[in-house]
């Protein structure tokens, strides 16, 4: 065997298996490249921003055409008026089942036991948006600058107004609707040939975060990064494995094995917004769910949907009042868990957006705003977690929406393993 056939045999191999299996290795290798480079494996950022930049070109685009090809496909508003109102109830239920299971991990493992941290001043901490702001700002005062500006929000609404509009002018639509069906298509392929450089992006990311941060760095705190790990854990079993089994009567494995993809790439970018791309190939490719229900929950979920952020804030909650040795009332448990649950839907899908929101949490319930400083420097790697968790919670509600609605191919779903 001649040395060209040597070396092209690792990679024949690798393209053997499924594009999960292939991103997985490539995230272990990226876990051991940056424990064993450390500050070395940066080096290697470049590719890592490469493939970012890729996914991020795809994300406004493809927003806009899929919600608007999503909502043309259902003609009827009384089925686009029920799948929203399911969508909104799904997502505060699990949130607000999220934030419980952050409380209770924090108060079983007590993580800041024995920190005897003593608050002398109040850390500085950037004022969450108002509801009314938040209200207001949906609706742009000008497309262009929210396209220019990647506000999904105002994305999102413009795209919704858009496909409705469409639908009630009718036949003289038609040659619009045809032309978002074929952007849209289009855009789901320009996905598929970006995801086949996934193992290498993937690798090159999270090679470049771990060498970055370092062994040192996170041992002093492994014990709230153990617990919200185990949290986000717990969740994504019980509580979406829960449902997809007893009320979509689906298997939770086949799920889990058709949103691997989503979730490396999330775990590695830590961007709910910038997983999206990633998403919807999941959810019509390896779940079988229809594009209609796939390009309308998918958008709205990463948007709103914060399930684990809200795993986030209910141990950190913990974490800092036991740290600075403060013992919570009931008052103060049930603050924590509306407060989450609500701020979380205010959440951008971006990195470091829910240290904003603690900052909110603990506020609210009485905490010193200097428990934010104890875990700003490992809040990237507890972003990897929570992100991962938003993501899985997307694609949950997207699979079960379309159970429900008869908009997901048993076929597909059953095969998601071999995808």
């Amino acid at each position: 065997m001649n040395q060209s056939t040597t070396l092209r045999t690792p990679f024949r191999l690798l393209g053997r298996l499924a594009l999960w299996q292939q991103i997985l290795i490539g995230l272990a290798l990226g876990i051991a490249v940056g424990l064993a480079f450390k500050q070395d494996a940066l080096v290697l950022a470049p590719i890592g921003r490469l493939f970012l930049n890729a996914i991020k070109m795809l994300i406004v685009p493809l927003v806009f055409v899929s919600l608007v090809a999503g909502i043309t496909s259902m003609k009827d508003s009384a089925k686009l008026g029920r799948i929203s109102i399911k969508t909104i109830v799904v997502y505060l239920v699990t949130t607000a089942f999220a934030v419980s299971i952050g409380l209770l991990f924090g108060a079983l493992f007590s993580p800041g036991d024995g920190m005897n941290m003593v608050a002398s001043g109040t850390a500085e901490t950037k004022e969450a948006p108002s509801l009314v702001s938040i209200l207001v700002g949906l609706v742009p005062s000008n497309p262009v600058t929210a396209f220019a500006e990647g506000n999904i929000l105002q994305i999102i609404v413009f795209a919704i107004a858009m496909g409705i509009s469409m639908n009630l002018v009718g036949e003289r639509a038609a040659p619009a609707v045809r032309l978002f069906d074929g952007l849209a298509e289009t855009f789901y392929k320009l996905t598929d040939l970006v995801m086949r450089v996934a193992p290498f992006g993937v690798f090159a990311l999270t090679a470049g975060v771990v060498g970055s941060h370092g062994a040192e760095v996170l041992l002093p705190l492994a014990g709230v990064i153990g617990v919200i790990y185990l949290a986000s854990i717990a969740h994504v079993l019980l509580v979406y494995g829960g449902l997809l089994g007893l009320v979509g009567r689906l298997s939770p494995l086949r799920f889990l094995q058709g949103i691997a993809p989503a979730l490396a790439v999330a775990f590695s970018t830590s961007s709910s917004a910038g997983t999206l791309p990633v998403s919807i190939e999941c959810a019509r490719k390896n779940l079988g769910v229809s594009e209609g229900v796939a390009g309308f929950v998918l958008p709205v979920g990463a948007t709103i949907n914060m399930d684990g952020t809200a795993i986030y804030q209910g141990v950190l909650a913990l974490f800092i009042a036991q740290a600075f040795g403060i013992d919570l009332s009931a008052g103060q448990y049930l603050m924590i868990i509306l407060t989450a649950t609500l701020a979380s839907i205010g959440t951008a899908g971006i990195p470091g957006a829910g240290l904003i929101m603690l900052g909110l949490v603990l506020t609210s319930a009485g905490l010193p705003l200097e428990g934010v400083a104890l875990i700003a420097g490992i809040d990237r790697i507890l972003d990897m977690a929570r992100t991962t968790v938003n993501v899985a919670g997307d694609l949950m509600t997207t699979t079960l929406i379309g159970r429900s609605e008869n908009e997901l191919d048993r076929e597909v779903y059953d095969s998601a393993g071999a995808q």
